[in-house]
């Protein structure tokens, strides 16, 4: 301690001046009063009648002006109080600002706190009245809260003068460090409102750029709120750009409250006291006033240690079974109608090519995976369900202690919540995370997630062979995704990226009762990339694996197959003229019965001779130790491309073009030997085998590099490959 005064005393006389900020009846007067001693002078705001007060002394070679600001709870401009606060911590800009927190009330505090921690200053914070907080029995871990807000914090006891010392040493080291990077500061909205930030934020520093002298990301958080103030001085000092910029915040105010149906200014007040829920859980231990706040009431059962974590893993099979099941009969009447479609086009197009390309390439293609289309919208439906519940918050607020207890960062579940959706987003949420190691953790684990594009691959065969237990079968292959994740970041903790975890705060947002229209309007936004796939790279795709599996159109077959069709077709006609009806009947039966074996024999030969076949024969050893066959190994090859078409492969190398698809795809795969057991070592190996193209292309672009790139590959289609054989082998010495 004597080398830190030592130090500053040895300095030269500088001036600095030091704001103090607070709650009212926080103690910052008396902390003020306790620093400046008499040395004060109490005046009025210029323009304001609000009581203003400077302190002057000399203290470690400093001439300190202390300025006590009037006591508020928020930096929001709506009392007179507020704006003399926020003008003169923007206008001024004072080398230092304390915020004087009341510790025996400190949730109630860190709303101020946290939109100080907003502004591009230099702040620290003082727990004061630290007495009171420890004598109710309360104790709040200061090197946490620091580490987790990235700003200083001490405790201070004002009315006995205690920590104040410490206190001023703070605030001048401070003042004299270099300015830090505040961007770790700043508190992250949901996905619609940091969007809204972004894009009013690019207008600005595209269109207005130096003429504003405020923090540019700042300014369009307090235009999203409806800052007037802010905004009258944006038109006086940028003019026709200003008002540009006033038009499209509008706009944007305009798209959140159709998204909330609610002001963006309370959603994002929410979002602030969900930040600061999330704080208090990390920070705060001891006894704690009865709770009678719905949100706190219900969060001591969803986020209970005992009983949270298995209500949440009843939620998740609640949705997969819903999704399944109430999905089945949406799925039948599309079902239906391509089905219906497809038999039209059968009758009225005459035999060529483009016949076969219609219905057994794009149809057969396209109409097997708009068949999950149900699926899609009830999943994303209670995902987005779970979201603006703000539920989805508590899973990964649950989450997070498993993470940190097997040594990963505990923000990395966010961006794997979200490859349940799509992993491309979910590789580039990994952004947010501060540090390097983690960020590269997080987008190799991430793949591992179950994306929406698998699930009809796993509702398709999961469907044919377990029936009932269809739902169950894929949550546990949502659990099993989530558990090899976590399993692999444990080991490239361990053994790639060694390094120490960066402090994490989870937001939880208070309760909201869901609004309807929002949550469509998220099901539908998740929905229409869906669509688009639909009528782009499915579409391609099936085309591609058609024309692979159509052609060479000349094959040498081992036997006359249309021959022996023709000679049993005469036989037929022959016959049933001489016979009585029911010798006709039962010849008749048993001599189409022949044809049916021939033409099977035929599709089964021409599809092992086409160029597809030779593909699917050439990578068969690889998948044969996995109970799948060539056409499944085909099927799994196109799904690099997207996951989705490894159903519209299957569909068209089945030639399941009419008939009642789903009962014809399980009716296929078991006729060329597929069983139970190998259907579900096939489903493990799409679960973690390599992303799709968009994702690995992602991969890339995030981490910079093509080594992680390729690693993440070779890696995931490799614990792909033992997790299958595993399933298979073991299940077939079981004798399943």
């Amino acid at each position: 301690m004597s080398d830190r005064k030592d130090k500053l005393t040895s300095m030269a006389q500088k001036s600095l001046t030091i704001a103090l900020a607070g709650n009212p009846n926080s103690g910052k007067t008396t902390i003020f009063n306790n620093i400046t001693g008499t040395r004060q002078k109490v005046g009025n705001w210029p323009g304001v009648t609000v009581e203003k007060k400077e302190g002057v002394i000399k203290k470690y070679g400093y001439d300190l002006k202390i300025i006590d600001l009037p006591g508020t709870y928020s930096l929001t401009p709506f009392s007179i109080e507020e704006i003399v606060t926020r003008d003169f911590i923007l206008e001024e800009t004072p080398d230092v600002v304390i915020d004087i927190i009341d510790a025996s009330n400190l949730e109630r505090s860190l709303y101020l706190a946290t939109q100080l921690r907003e502004l591009d200053c230099k702040v620290l914070f003082a727990l004061n009245m630290a007495d009171i907080a420890q004598a109710r029995g309360g104790k709040i871990d200061k090197d946490k809260l620091s580490e987790l807000l990235a700003v200083p914090v001490t405790f201070t006891v004002g009315n006995k003068s205690e920590g104040i010392d410490d206190l001023i040493k703070m605030a001048i080291e401070m003042a004299e460090s270099e300015s830090t990077d505040y961007t770790v500061r700043r508190v992250k909205y949901s996905n619609d409102i940091e969007d809204c930030i972004d894009k009013l934020q690019a207008f600005i520093e595209t269109k207005i750029g130096t003429d504003l002298s405020y923090n540019h990301r700042w300014t369009a958080i307090k235009l999203l709120e409806n800052d007037q103030i802010i905004k009258e001085r944006i038109i006086q000092k940028t003019g026709q750009a200003g008002s540009d910029l006033i038009r499209l915040n509008e706009s944007l105010r305009q798209h959140l409250l159709n998204r909330f149906d609610d002001e963006p200014e309370i959603i994002m007040t929410d979002e602030r006291y969900g930040f600061i829920a999330g704080i208090i859980k990390e920070v705060y231990t001891g006894s704690t006033r009865q709770r009678v706040d719905m949100s706190r009431n219900i969060d001591m059962v969803l986020t209970n240690r005992f009983v949270g974590f298995p209500i949440f893993i009843f939620f998740i099979w609640a949705m997969f079974q819903l999704t399944f099941t109430l999905g089945e009969y949406p799925m039948i009447w599309i079902d239906s109608s391509v089905s219906f479609i497809s038999s039209i086009l059968m009758g009225l197009l005459p035999e060529s090519l483009f016949k076969d390309l219609l219905i057994n390439g794009i149809i057969a293609g396209v109409g097997s995976v708009i068949l999950f289309l149900p699926n899609f919208l009830i999943l994303f439906f209670c995902i987005s369900l779970f979201e603006d519940t703000g539920y989805m918050s508590r899973a990964a607020f649950l989450m997070d202690k498993i993470m940190h207890l097997i040594g990963l960062h505990g923000k990395s579940f966010i961006p794997m919540l979200m490859g349940f959706g799509c992993n491309v987003p979910a590789v580039m949420a990994a952004r947010t995370l501060e540090s390097e190691r983690d960020r590269i953790l997080t987008i190799l684990i991430t793949p591992f997630m179950s994306c929406s594009a698998k699930l009809p691959v796993y509702i398709a065969i999961a469907g044919a062979f377990f029936s009932a237990r269809a739902g169950t079968v894929i949550f546990l292959l949502y659990l099993t995704g989530i558990i090899v994740s976590i399993v692999t970041g444990r080991l490239f903790r361990s053994l790639l990226l060694k390094g120490a975890d960066a402090p994490f705060v989870m937001e939880l947002p208070p309760y909201r009762v869901p609004m309807i229209k929002s949550l469509v309007i998220h099901m539908w936004d998740r929905s229409k990339l869906f669509l688009r796939k639909m009528g782009g790279i499915i579409l391609i795709g099936s085309i591609v694996v058609w024309t692979l599996s159509a052609f060479p159109d000349t094959i040498q077959y081992s036997i006359d197959y249309d021959g022996e069709i023709a000679r049993i077709k005469n036989t037929i006609e022959n016959e049933t003229g001489n016979d009585n009806d029911s010798v006709e009947t039962g010849r008749f039966v048993e001599k189409n019965a022949e044809i049916t074996v021939l033409l099977k024999a035929k599709q089964k030969e021409k599809a092992e001779n086409s160029y597809m076949g030779r593909i699917g024969k050439f990578l068969a050893p690889v998948f044969d130790p996995l109970g799948i066959d060539w056409r499944g190994g085909v099927a799994i090859l196109t799904g690099f491309v997207a996951k989705e078409i490894v159903i519209s492969t299957l569909g068209i190398i089945y030639n399941i073009g009419d008939g009642t698809q789903s009962e014809d795809f399980g009716r296929a795969l078991r006729e060329h030997g597929m069983t139970p057991l190998s259907a579900l070592s096939m489903m493990v190996f799409v679960l973690l085998y390599l992303p799709c193209l968009a994702t690995i292309a992602m991969i890339k672009k995030e981490t910079g590099s093509f080594k992680w790139m390729f690693f993440s590959i070779f890696y995931s289609t490799g614990i792909a490959w033992i997790s299958a054989f595993s399933v298979y082998q073991g299940g077939k010495l079981l004798g399943f």
